[in-house]
């Protein structure tokens, strides 16, 4: 009977012993909760400072589900893992070849860029010396089709160097989407404390806050759009040029293609000349033409003028009279009778 009694009053010990220690921890608990509502202020500047940690809203309880969240157990072992992520790769490529015309080869290059789908970026052509040109073309095409489209750039003319680059930016382009994800989550988190502060110095606080986190947010996402533009589009720099006049002619072997060729244009070369001299001389012929004719027509109306005898001057006096009786002889002297005519025989 009396180790029945112990018994049954150590099993009373323990079990208030148990009561107590219950309602201590409650107790603590809800200590801590007072103790979370009071410094509230005092969270929101360590969130302020810290950047991606749990925060407090000013005269509110703390997140203890925030918290909670934040500590879950990880899942077992035997749990399956993730795929694994797309790999991005950004593909560079430099070709140098020498064209017989650069300005088809340009135009190749525009047509293969289009066909593969992509774009054409900068452009530049430049004459050296006005013997041979020289271009530089950057185009932009889908990574699928990069191989086919470098294959085809290749082979537009005789290929001096070829450069080409992957770089594997696969680990950038998930921390960067992973940094842009918390950052958002940030963001959204600072405009809900805004949303529930009650003092003008914690919504001047948060509004800088805010400010910081916003523009951090803007520059990942610049980086991001950076890098998927660069792992979507490989880019290929082409550089054309032709080969100076001197080489060409020792390259090229004439035959009688090339002779009869030569011939043609050196005879319709010809007849532009003649043209343009008979052209230039043309004016100046007429002109004498001209100038001939009226020397013609001048000159037999001269001599008639010349041949023609001057009308006799009057006489006066005795003279006058005696004009018209012409002399019927020669004179002859005084007293020797005149010579009489022979008969005709």
């Amino acid at each position: 009977m009396r180790a029945s009694r112990t018994s049954g009053h150590r099993s009373t010990k323990v079990l208030a012993a148990a009561l107590l220690t219950a309602s201590l921890a409650v107790g603590g608990c809800g200590a801590g909760d007072d103790s979370g509502a009071g410094d509230s202020h005092k969270g929101v500047a360590a969130d302020s400072k810290g950047g991606g940690q749990e925060q407090r809203a000013p005269g509110t309880g703390s997140d203890t589900a925030s918290g909670a969240g934040a500590q879950r157990p990880a899942g077992p072992a035997g749990a399956k893992k993730p795929p694994l992520a797309k790999s991005h790769v950004i593909r560079t490529a430099t070709l140098s070849v020498e064209v017989e015309s650069a300005t088809k080869a340009l135009a190749t290059a525009h047509t293969a860029a289009e066909n593969a789908g992509g774009i054409v970026g900068n452009e530049t052509t430049e004459r050296i010396d006005d013997s041979h040109v020289y271009a530089r073309i950057v185009l932009r095409v889908p990574q699928e089709e990069y191989d086919g489209v470098l294959k085809e750039l290749s082979g537009t003319g005789k290929l001096l160097s070829r450069k080409a680059n992957a770089k594997d930016v696969t680990e950038q382009v998930v921390d960067v989407e992973s940094r842009v994800k918390s950052q958002r989550t940030s963001v959204a988190r600072v405009r809900d404390m805004m949303d529930r502060a009650t003092k003008i110095s914690d919504v001047v606080m948060l509004e800088g806050e805010l400010n910081t986190r916003q523009t951090e947010l803007e520059a990942l996402l610049a980086q991001q759009a950076s890098l998927k533009d660069r792992t979507s589009l490989a880019t290929i720099t082409l550089e054309l040029s032709e080969p100076e006049a001197a080489q060409r002619a020792e390259d090229e072997d004439p035959g009688f293609l090339d002779a009869l060729a030569g011939g043609w244009d050196a005879f319709v070369t010809t007849l532009k000349w003649v043209a343009m001299v008979l052209g230039a001389v043309a004016p100046f012929a007429a002109a004498l033409a001209l100038l001939y004719v009226l020397w013609r027509l001048l000159r037999g109306r001269l001599p008639q003028r010349r041949t023609a005898a001057p009308a006799p001057a009057p006489a006066t006096g005795m003279g006058a009279m005696a004009a018209p009786f012409p002399s019927a002889g020669p004179a002859t002297g005084a007293g020797e009778p005149a010579e009489k005519p022979r008969p005709r025989e």
